[in-house]
């Protein structure tokens, strides 16, 4: 039986454009079941640019379910919390801008995951994270390989793996706040077959206390099959075809609406009762097929087709306009925030349909042109998606502090309009042994994308309002190389095109971000330390930021993008490993990681000339919500038998909130806090198959001002104590 050759991990396992179903030796016939795009974590260290592997049993060691825990030591990467619990992250990589996590390639299993990713690249969607297996972070050149945000990088979740044999698991968790969550999963394999069943529930009261409301509730489930045919062995060409179905529901009491300062001083886990009914409700589902087959023993075919829709309807209030005022002074706004002053007010159905669909075939070649050896692949990427916006708004009266509905308002057009994408992407990736010590990669990938904007004037869309379209290409080089200097030292560095897409409501000739970026750094590793630095520098021609209503632009705008202008972001990231065996035979790991960003615009905006200074962005202005510094350490004590304890402390920056904070004059509604956050957990093995924890989030019950964007001051979630149990059968 032919195997599928694994490509050296040199150029990162390739999966922006189809499967790689490779084994790891030829005495294996498993095909790799899930799409990664570095594979193992000694393969990650061979990696000509930087990666970053946040393996399983990084994952049990905290018992997680919150995205930004679970990446926030990852070198490179930012993070701004939201609602606590990481149901819509904001994750930023190398600079690029986090807002929705809207400007890096966003995947599950090797699949772009954003529910419209280039017509509507925020990522309001997210795959519950408390059901992954593993999180991968790539970074530099090798990123043009999937695609097609390539200023800052990409991120791969892997889901649960069907098992070789029989097996399965379940975990109960109840906590603070009403937390409780099961996951749960079952799966077998045969010579030929293979299926997992799988299941994540997740709820809680929330920490948040609304005014005359109680808690704001969240309920989410998640439902996961997986079914594999592979054909048997001996076979004159190895085949196998996975489908992966999946199933989501969220009713969260979630709001945009924060807090005044004043007010955030007196209960940072308070919200106004004005926004009492604000609740995002979604569903998402999902179908994808993989197909790999290996013609040779050095060429292998894989491709790829999904499927994925997401509905959503958040009913929120945006009274962002009241906190500023009740910051300023004004007793009014604030009266009208504590409920004690009537008020009319809008709740609007931000209620929108998302749909992704696409087709990716890639090939593997391995090959030798004299003494060189090749790892060549190339694919290709058919793909579509859309947004269809319909959102009324409702009209409230508070009245005594009570919530009384009036009526319902005609939808605008902005409010009414369908955005589509329509995208071509190719890649060629070669990965060259020039000697045992020296090997370069060279991609190269082209993007092909037309968009378009349609707003209708009525509810039926008979009548035509305006509209947009956008049609642009770009090709995008990249160069990387590794150079062993000795055996535990590695010397690597890489430049290449970035490039983010800049949206369905785009007009013609915009051509969203365009970059040069540039790294270079080594690795050390000597069996008992692993370390690594890498700098880094970004020259961009064209900086645009997607506006929102969660992250409104520079001109206040909540939707369409603007354009920042030039800018650079230049950087260093640091990472160290290392564990300790003592005597009685316990272990002590450690595992530290910082990040240093230096962001500003580098041209003065066209707006600023032309208003003589009193609008847009001057040189040397700021980028938003991009800290300075980033900083975690990871520790704990292993007694190598029943028990362990395991210890995190992550640090970030304060932040600008927006892009002129550092120009001087402004005051300290303008940034975020500094925090320092400690999480602990401890594991107990009863048995072999049976296994307790005890963990606590925010050990130290430190609270700050993490987040000002849209609308008043946010806290991260405060000292949160839960217990669990997992059986493996």
């Amino acid at each position: 039986m032919r195997r599928f050759p694994l490509a050296p991990i040199t150029v990162a396992i390739a999966f922006a454009s189809g499967l790689s179903g490779q084994a790891a030796s030829a005495e294996e016939s498993e095909v790799l079941e899930t799409i990664s795009v570095l594979g193992s974590e000694l393969e990650v260290k061979k990696l000509p640019g930087s990666a970053h592997l946040v393996s399983a049993e990084d994952l049990q060691k905290f018992e997680y379910v919150d995205i930004n825990r679970m990446i926030r030591a990852v070198p490179g990467v930012y993070v701004r919390e939201e609602d606590g619990y990481g149901l819509r992250p904001n994750i930023g990589i190398r600079g690029a801008d986090g807002g929705r996590s809207g400007k890096i390639s966003l995947m599950e299993d090797g699949v772009l995951v954003a529910p419209a990713p280039y017509s509507g690249p925020e990522a309001y969607y997210f795959p519950t994270a408390g059901r992954l297996d593993s999180i991968e972070v790539l970074k530099g050149p090798a990123t043009l390989k999937y695609g097609p945000f390539t200023v800052g990088g990409a991120v791969n979740m892997i889901s649960t793996p069907i098992p070789t044999s029989s097996a399965g698991a379940v975990k109960l968790e109840a906590g603070q706040y009403g937390e409780n969550r099961l996951h749960t999963y079952y799966g077998s394999s045969s010579d030929t077959t293979g299926w997992l069943v799988e299941t994540h529930q997740q709820r809680a009261e929330g920490f948040r206390d609304i005014d005359r409301a109680g808690e704001a509730d969240i309920a989410k489930e998640d439902y996961l099959l997986k079914g594999r045919l592979k054909s048997s062995e001996g076979a004159a060409n190895a085949q196998q075809l996975d489908v992966k179905l999946q199933y989501s529901e969220e009713d969260s009491g979630m709001s945009y609406l924060g807090l005044t300062d004043a007010d955030f001083a007196a209960d940072p886990n308070r919200r106004y009762g004005i926004s009492a009914l604000d609740e995002m409700q979604n569903r998402h589902s999902s179908i994808q097929l993989n197909h790999s087959i290996a013609l040779s023993d050095g060429f292998s075919v894989n491709t790829q087709a999904y499927y994925n829709k997401f509905k959503r309807d958040w009913f929120k209030v945006s009274l962002g306009g009241l906190i500023s005022n009740a910051n300023g002074g004004d007793a009014d706004a604030q009266a009208i925030l504590d409920g004690t002053m009537d008020y009319d007010f809008g709740i609007k159905h931000n209620d929108r349909s998302y749909m992704a669909r696409g087709v990716q075939v890639s090939a593997n070649w391995q090959l030798k042109t004299g003494e060189v050896q090749h790892d060549l692949e190339f694919g290709l990427r058919r793909h579509q998606d859309e947004v269809d916006r319909y959102q009324p708004t409702e009209n409230y009266r508070q009245e005594n502090g009570e919530l009384v509905y009036l009526d319902t308002g005609d939808v605008s057009a902005s409010n009414n309009r369908v955005e589509d994408a329509d995208a071509t992407s190719l890649f060629v990736y070669d990965q060259v042994v020039l000697t045992d010590r020296l090997s370069l990669t060279a991609t190269l990938r082209y993007e092909d994308i037309k968009t378009g904007q349609q707003r209708y004037q009525d509810k039926e869309r008979t009548e035509k309002g305006s509209s947009l379209s956008n049609a642009l290409d770009e090709w995008l080089p990249g160069l990387g190389m590794t150079y062993t200097l000795t055996e535990a030292v590695t010397l690597l560095a890489g430049v290449h095109r970035g490039f983010a897409p800049p949206g369905g409501d785009s007009s013609d000739g915009e051509a969203g971000d365009l970059s040069t970026n540039y790294e270079w750094g080594a690795r050390f590793d000597n069996g008992n330390l692993a370390a690594e630095f890498i700098a880094f520098y970004s020259d961009y021609e064209s900086t645009v930021q997607n506006c929102s209503v969660a992250v409104p632009c520079v001109n206040g705008n909540d939707s369409g993008s603007y354009a920042l202008g030039e800018s650079i972001i230049r950087g260093f990231e640091a990472s160290l490993g290392t564990q300790w065996s003592l005597a009685n035979g316990w272990l002590i790991p450690l595992q530290t990681s910082y990040t240093y960003t230096d962001a500003e615009i580098s041209k003065d905006s066209l707006d600023y000339i032309a208003s003589g200074g009193s609008e847009g962005l001057a040189m040397g202005d700021n980028f938003a919500y991009l800290p300075e510094s980033v900083f975690a350490v990871t520790t704990g004590i292993d007694s190598g038998a029943s028990w362990r304890l395991n210890l995190s402390a992550a640090y970030q920056d304060d932040m600008c909130v927006n892009n002129g904070c550092n120009r001087g004059g402004t005051d300290r509604f303008d940034r975020t806090e500094s925090l320092w956050v400690v999480d602990a957990a401890a594991h107990y093995d009863f048995s072999e198959d049976f296994a307790g924890y005890l963990k606590v989030d925010n050990l130290l019950d430190d609270q700050a001002i993490i987040n000002r964007a849209p609308d008043g001051a946010r806290a991260n979630r405060p000292r949160t104590a839960s217990v669990g149990v997992t059986y493996q059968f």
